[in-house]
């Protein structure tokens, strides 16, 4: 069985004025690179084996994300995705990708694990 999507609680109303979308206000605050906590590490599970590092607590839009994972892809020689905000790079890439990370702006950014 597959889950559905969380309606905040609501099942049913009978308010003829009721919409779903008036209830969705997410807001998406913006942070700027020099303030963005973003953490690097080494993942193995779930991928048969294989290391890649991971990117954790990226803020921005999806261009954005999409032109920070290609410069990163580009410095590291390697492969990588950009998917739900998980940024990810083939390979135990972790001290290049912390270096450029800092070196472009993003002055905390941390190796942990």
């Amino acid at each position: 069985m597959s889950k559905k999507k969380n309606s905040g609680g609501f099942v049913y109303s009978t308010d003829p004025n009721f919409t779903w979308d008036a209830e969705e206000t997410v807001s998406k605050e913006i942070v700027p690179k020099e303030k963005q906590k973003i953490q690097v590490r080494l993942e193995t599970k779930h991928r048969a084996g294989k290391a890649v590092t991971a990117i954790l607590g990226f803020h921005g839009t999806v261009e954005e994300e999409e032109n920070l994972i290609r410069s990163l892809k580009n410095h590291c020689g390697t492969g990588g995705s950009a998917k739900d905000g998980e940024l990810i790079i083939q390979g135990d890439q972790r001290e290049k990708v912390v270096q450029w990370l800092q070196k472009n702006g993003y002055l905390l950014a941390k190796k942990i694990g």
